[in-house]
């Protein structure tokens, strides 16, 4: 693991916290060395704090995704604006923890994206159920549901012609709407599929997550296809 975060006590103490939970831990104080370490020794996670002298965190994860790297990232911010939760999910982060945080969330989180980047055996498609059609073509997992088509296998989803630049978490989540679709899941259950962890009803996670996906995937003048049941979740349908 990479650890990026230039406030020292915090770098110390959460270095401190993850070599006890039992990870191998690089602590860096920069945005340059990040890079530099990422480029020598490529983690399995990285763990980076936003606001960095120098070169920033999301400095650090734009410069790793433009060069094909799809390490998960965990993002330490100090900002707590929807906007800016956003600004680090376009920069291709997968998740996010707002300072100050609880050392436990931490750890909830990176095995929620270390469990989702561990290799899982591919099932054989079952027969189509509902409005989902799932099928093997030229040996990949196809999904489709209202209009859009995910390839599983090789991690790309269109709506009509028109692909998708999802993140890691963003990808996982349509996956589960499109299994879904037309059902409509609480919050706990997303939670529990995507990030292993059911962070409460004050989490604003996984709205950013849901209002993030919608810009992706909403057109001009198409029918929106994930909805907002209020007080329950969230559901996918072409209305």
């Amino acid at each position: 693991m990479l650890l990026a975060e230039d406030d020292r006590a915090i770098r110390h103490a959460l270095e401190r916290a993850l070599t006890l939970e039992g990870y191998e831990v690089t602590a860096v104080a920069d945005g340059v060395e990040a890079l530099a370490q990422a480029h020598t020794n490529p983690p399995d996670v990285l763990v980076l704090d936003v606001m960095m002298p120098g070169i920033d965190g999301l400095q650090v994860c734009r410069v790793l995704r433009a060069e094909g790297d799809r390490t998960p990232i965990l993002m330490l911010t100090a900002l707590v604006e929807t906007a800016d939760r956003i600004a680090g999910l376009d920069a291709g982060a997968d998740d996010y923890v707002v300072k100050p945080f609880d050392v436990e969330e931490v750890f909830a989180r990176l095995r929620a994206l270390l469990r989702r980047t561990s290799p899982a055996p591919v099932a054989a498609p079952g027969p189509p159920e509902g409005p989902v059609r799932e099928a093997a073509q030229a040996g990949s997992r196809q999904l489709e549901a209202a209009g859009l088509r995910m390839d599983l296998q090789a991690r790309r989803a269109w709506r009509g012609r028109r692909e998708l630049e999802l993140t890691r978490t963003e990808f996982e989540l349509l996956e589960l709407l499109v299994r879904n679709a037309g059902i409509v899941l609480d919050h706990s259950t997303i939670y529990d599929r995507i990030w292993g962890y059911d962070f409460g009803p004050g989490s604003k996670n996984l709205a950013v997550y849901v209002g993030y996906l919608r810009r992706k995937l909403d057109e001009p003048g198409a029918p929106q296809l994930i909805h907002t049941v209020r007080g329950v979740g969230y559901v996918l349908r072409e209305d």
